[in-house]
């Protein structure tokens, strides 16, 4: 008796030993599956043939690499520029593409587990110079960023994000967030910027918008809450109002349109999505979208609130107004498949908010100066972080054939959007437009 429970017990552990080994095997070969060519190249990756060069729009080499060397362009400007773009070697940032630039270029056989190589180059839309000189507008020491598409092509002409780093120092000590690229990977609060998405709900919703007037002064009480304004615009009417960028006039337009009015322009815009740059995903955005009464809902609609949006968000809103409604999506990836296209703005309300930023900048933003020769439509963006800074904003597009460029351009805890964010777009699209083809 004591002898058969003997074999019962070593035949019950023989069969749970080969169920573990079976599990084992089991999750070893999912994992194979989702992962084998990752462990075929970090293994194989020094005696790989792979040869791999990344160059911008004039064939400037971002980077090169092969099985044994990793290069670099030999500027630390344009390394620096341009690394929220190229990322490294090591992954570091989560937007590069030389990680799955190199991924792409071999050939992995899970039959064998081995991979093969093929010499491949990348061509972007990007142009290496151009984001020099946004990073040395922003400043090195900045924390910030900017985006400069072409609206008819869909084209990502420039994208940088400060601070940086340079990924060839070995003694890096980057300043926090340097591996994060604010252009596409964060969410600010957008302050003033968002009232062009209030102004367009209230173009297509609210009657008699042009013969109607807001008085501003010392702010406004809407439910007993004060919502404050940067000056006594007096009486205004509606293009006024934007060109003032008026508090009290846009919580009023916000709350006359409704929190759900509000919520499916948002949406319809895409400002609450993660969208895609190149297969690289993006930040989503906020808005209050529980019910919080009219006091929250005028905030919102200036912008404050629990509104964040993503600056690569807000560069397509741009392109479609820019583009007549017509959004081409940016990519910055030279292609020869055709971009997606939508349309994302009504053609009509398009129209109008280009006048309107037009009329921005010609009437508040010093346009002849800063913007000299420039058909550039505009707004800036002073967004309130409760701490007493602000973010500096300035957005906009030009509405020229010849140099037709949208950009989104964010300092944080920068002050007055015209101040930083408006003197670093002045440089660089003086720059861009002299030396863009």
């Amino acid at each position: 008796m004591a002898a058969t429970k003997k074999i019962t017990n070593r035949a019950l552990s023989v069969l749970l030993l080969a169920a573990l080994v079976i599990c084992g095997m089991a999750v070893y070969v999912m994992r194979y599956v989702d992962h084998g060519k990752e462990w075929a190249l970090y293994f194989s990756r020094a005696n790989s043939g792979s040869v791999g060069q990344i160059v911008d729009r004039n064939g400037i080499t971002l980077a090169y690499f092969n099985g044994t060397e990793n290069h670099f362009s030999p500027d630390r400007i344009t390394r620096a520029a341009n690394y929220h773009v190229t990322g490294d070697y090591w992954g570091r940032t989560g937007t590069g593409i030389i990680t799955r630039f190199w991924g792409d270029s071999q050939t992995f056989s899970l039959l064998t587990g081995t991979t093969r190589s093929e010499d491949r180059l990348m061509e972007l839309c990007i142009d290496a110079r151009l984001n020099d000189q946004i990073y040395l507008a922003l400043g090195e020491n900045s924390t910030g960023c900017m985006l400069v598409c072409n609206y008819r092509t869909g084209e990502l002409l420039g994208m940088v994000s400060t601070p940086s780093v340079d990924p060839i120092d070995g003694n890096n000590n980057p300043r926090e967030g340097a591996y994060i690229n604010r252009c596409i990977s964060a969410s600010f609060t957008p302050g003033s910027i968002f009232k062009l998405v209030t102004a367009a709900a209230a173009i297509e919703n609210l009657r008699n918008l042009d013969s109607r007037s807001w008085y501003c002064e010392d702010g406004i009480k809407i439910a007993g809450v004060e919502i404050t304004c940067i000056a006594d615009h007096y009486t205004q009417n509606f293009e006024q109002a934007l060109a003032n960028s008026c508090n009290v006039a846009f919580s009023q337009i916000a709350v006359e349109l409704g929190q759900n009015r509000m919520i499916q322009y948002v949406t319809n815009y895409g400002f609450l999505d993660s969208h895609e740059l190149d297969g690289i995903p993006t930040a989503k955005g906020s808005y209050p979208l529980e019910f919080v009464g009219d006091p929250e809902t005028g905030w919102s609609g200036i912008g404050q609130s629990t509104d964040m949006v993503c600056p690569f968000s807000m560069l397509r809103f741009l392109c479609a107004v820019a583009n007549g409604g017509t959004l081409i999506e940016p990519h910055m990836i030279q292609s020869s498949k055709s971009p997606e296209v939508s349309m994302l703005v009504k053609p009509a309300t398009a129209e109008r908010l280009k006048a309107l930023m037009r009329n921005n900048a010609v009437t508040h933003y010093n346009a002849d100066t800063l913007f000299p020769g420039m058909a550039i439509c505009a707004k800036t963006g002073t967004a309130e972080l409760g701490d007493g800074d602000s973010h500096s904003w300035f957005v906009g597009f030009l509405d020229d054939e010849e140099h037709p460029y949208a950009f989104v351009t964010l300092v944080e805890r920068g002050g007055f959007g015209l101040t930083k964010a408006g003197a670093a777009t002045s440089e660089v699209l003086k720059w861009a437009v002299e030396n863009l083809e």
